[in-house]
């Protein structure tokens, strides 16, 4: 070959690969405006006159007590099981069949349900584009009480303790239901939480069935109140309650947290960081307090047997609850009002909430999955090495680090990607013993998966 062809065909080839590296910026910064206009879409649709439209339904049935009447259309939580199914149907509809209604059910007893007793959940699947078995869930559960858990007939209006989760579920349906994504998208309103969680357990237990790979179930319960039994009026805040080491966690893995960390790195704790960072970026006014813990102190929800299930699960919870509005009969003591009323959700409130949980939604399914296989090394280093398999969409990935005090990531270094290859970056100067460290992938309109920390006690 002749010199000057030689030198034609490097230019062509340099030509070539300017052109590619055009191509793929001006796809990416499309993917971009149109992943910042789906955000947009989202804030802006999400309704409270249609959050309201759906607790008033709710609360129209009297009670939705688990242990009440099944048969009637009008009371009791058979009608209502049977109007969320409708209701999920009639957005379905709208959206050209894109959601799949089911009713999962298992026959439980125990000693808030002394006979055996069906508990029935209504869920309405989304199903991804082009990784269907990666799940991201929303729940509320739709049972309610009084005073007394096992009075089924007196009227329990439910309106914020859980028809306010269970319509940010119905929400978000309506609202994403509009978009495509690469993950499966699950609606769900449980049953039975009142007397056991075992609403909660039948999910789990058909997520497992189903082959499901959760990566995040957002358990909404009780979310519409602004106005606390403290004085307080707080329509700014939410609460996200993660556990801090896994439910599922073994003996051996245990002893490895215990040397490299990890205590507070689970999926499910990098899950409400992830919606701490969406409500900063995305909503005005509006923050995530991050609250290190299961749950309330003596209470409990139906992230509870996802945890237990080994998938990674936390809890949207008002941050001022009023507790005369919980759990108790409807009655005015000594100039005092109790019972859960509709006139105690602010609606303004609740779609905040709902905005939260449908673009933590979004951008968990349009977003690669976490990584997986995320090691570290770098004992007797002035450097860190971070290892990982490549996630299936990712254009590149974000190394990030903390100090290990820190309660959100405050560092980071992106990474290409790699053709099918395992990914391997090392941080030169940065000393593995003083920070923590974790990993997220990158899609090509700038969504990111959760964090991961690596080991055991992180992974997804």
């Amino acid at each position: 070959m002749t010199h000057p062809i030689r030198i034609l065909l490097l230019f062509s080839l340099l030509a070539c690969s300017v052109l590619a590296r055009a191509q793929d910026a001006a796809q990416r910064d499309e993917a971009a405006a149109s992943a910042a206009a789906r955000t947009r879409q989202i804030v802006a649709r999400v309704d409270p006159v249609e959050l309201r439209a759906t607790i008033d339904k709710l609360v129209s049935f009297g009670t939705r007590h688990t242990l009440s009447d099944t048969v009637s259309e009008t009371r009791g939580i058979g009608a209502a099981r049977r109007w969320v199914a409708a209701r999920f149907a009639a957005i379905s509809k709208e959206c050209g069949g894109c959601l799949t209604v089911i009713m999962p059910s298992q026959v439980f007893s125990d000693k808030r349900m002394p006979q055996p007793t069906e508990v029935m959940d209504v869920i309405a699947i989304q199903r991804g584009t082009s990784d269907p078995e990666r799940v991201v869930v929303i729940a509320g559960h739709l049972d309610s009480r009084v005073s007394d858990v096992m009075n089924a007939t007196a009227d329990a209006p439910g309106a914020n303790d859980d028809a306010s989760g269970v319509a940010a579920a119905i929400e978000s349906a309506r609202v994403l239901s509009t978009h495509r994504f690469a993950a499966t998208i699950v609606y769900a309103a449980l049953s039975g939480e009142e007397q056991g969680l075992f609403g909660g357990k039948v999910l789990a237990d058909y997520a497992k069935t189903a082959g499901w790979r959760v990566e995040a179930d957002l358990n909404n319960d009780i979310v519409g109140n602004s106005f606390g039994e403290d004085g307080v009026h707080d329509n700014s805040t939410v609460r996200v309650f993660s556990e801090g080491t896994k439910a599922n966690e073994t003996p051996a893995q245990a002893q490895q947290r215990r040397y490299r960390g990890g205590e507070i790195d689970s999926p499910s704790r990098n899950v409400a960081r992830f919606m701490a960072g969406i409500a900063e970026r995305d909503l005005v006014n509006f923050k995530v307090r991050l609250v290190y813990r299961l749950d309330r102190f003596g209470r409990g929800g139906d992230q509870i047997p996802m945890l237990e299930a080994g998938y990674p699960a936390i809890r949207v919870t008002e941050a001022h609850e009023h507790y005369d509005r919980q759990h108790q009969d409807l009655r005015v003591e000594n100039g005092r009002r109790y019972g859960d009323t509709i006139d105690g959700v602010d609606f303004g409130y609740l779609a905040q909430v709902t905005r939260l949980d449908a673009l933590t939604l979004a951008e968990m399914a349009a977003a690669p999955a976490p990584p997986r296989g995320v090691t570290i090394e770098g004992a007797l280093k002035h450097a860190t090495t971070l290892s990982w398999q490549p996630a299936a969409g990712a254009v590149g990935y974000r190394v990030w680090w903390r100090d290990t005090t820190a309660p959100q990531w405050q560092h980071h270094r992106d990474v290409a990607a790699s053709a099918g290859a395992p990914v391997r970056v090392v941080l030169d100067d940065i000393v593995i013993d003083d920070w923590v460290f974790g990993v997220s992938a990158i899609g090509v309109d700038g969504s990111q998966s959760p964090v991961v920390f690596p080991g055991d006690a992180g992974a997804f």
